[in-house]
């Protein structure tokens, strides 16, 4: 049976899976990505476990995979195949992609940024489905983002499309890593959130989901906290829908998993925003935290796809 092989690589764990053709998942596992024994340890144990992964592929469905979809975090250039950077995982300017089709004899392998990656699979399969244009924000640690047009993410000219988090909402607020002050990521994210309610609840081990329960029960420091956020990230995504016009905004990531104790209130803060652009549909993410690995493997048969026509065309 034809698949492909899927690899999400996050900053601690690896989720992968065998794709088939039609999207079914014929096979999945999850490793540590061993980041502790440094950034060749991680390299080399994404290249075993891709290996595992095609070894399973022959042995259960009588074929090796014929190509293979990789989502990581940091920087990607993706049309050089190189992971250019990640902080968590401590690489720089790594060639994952020639590693890895050198590992697997040869296959087209394909590479993406890890929310883009994401964005792909909720905006094909799972919230955005149907939709022409998305865009895809899911707020964990941080706060990315991605455009999706004609079921494609679009990944700009120099792999940067759809940074959202460094959108400035406060001008000359809290400092950010990148170098700015005011960056949404800073207000609305779900760390943001979480440090925003340790310091104001005195618990060092409170975090966002704590807040969102707070709020539910009525405590007007965690609401004070909840609609900071809701301003911040309504303000973000106001200018970026009208940059980008999407006919669905799609929230995913940690806070997203308050469910209508944060999309009443915001769907509300972006209603009373908005001037003369058309208001989206303002929908959950679909697919929590499988989205990375489907959209890895929604990579691989695309190239797949394409790798066939330029054989058929040359």
């Amino acid at each position: 049976m034809r698949h492909v092989i899927a690899l999400d690589v996050g900053g601690t764990g690896m989720k992968a899976a065998l794709v088939g053709a039609d999207g079914e998942l014929l096979h999945r596992a999850r490793r540590p990505t061993g980041r502790e024994r440094g950034p060749d340890a991680v390299v080399e144990n994404i290249l075993d476990f891709a290996a595992e992964l095609r070894a399973h592929g022959v042995r259960a469905h009588g074929e090796a995979a014929s190509a293979a979809g990789v989502a990581v975090p940091g920087i990607v250039d993706e049309a050089e195949g190189v992971a250019a950077y990640a902080a968590n995982l401590g690489w720089r300017d790594v060639p994952l992609r020639a590693l890895l089709a050198e590992r697997l004899g040869g296959v087209p392998v394909a590479l993406g940024h890890d929310v883009r990656t994401g964005g792909l699979a909720e905006g094909r399969v799972g919230a955005g489905r149907g939709a022409d244009r998305f865009l895809f924000v899911p707020l964990g640690t941080g706060i990315a983002g991605a455009i999706g047009i004609a079921g494609r993410v679009e990944s700009g000219a120099h792999g940067f499309a759809g940074e959202i988090g460094h959108v400035v909402v406060r001008p000359g607020g809290t400092e950010c890593p990148c170098g700015q002050r005011g960056c949404l990521e800073r207000y609305a994210s779900a760390s943001a959130v979480s440090r925003a309610w340790a310091e104001v609840s005195g618990d060092p081990d409170a975090d966002a989901a704590d807040c969102a329960a707070a709020v539910v029960s009525g405590d007007e420091r965690a609401v004070r906290v909840w609609r900071d956020a809701v301003d911040a990230l309504a303000d973000g995504l106001v200018t970026a829908l009208t940059l980008l016009d999407p006919r669905t905004l799609i929230i995913g990531g940690g806070l997203a998993e308050a469910g209508e104790t944060l999309f009443t209130p915001l769907r509300e803060a972006v209603r009373r925003r908005v001037t003369f652009q058309k208001l989206p549909s303002l929908v959950p993410a679909a697919l929590g935290d499988t989205a990375g690995c489907l959209g890895a493997g929604l990579l691989a048969w695309d190239l797949i796809e394409t790798t066939d026509l330029a054989e058929v065309t040359t």
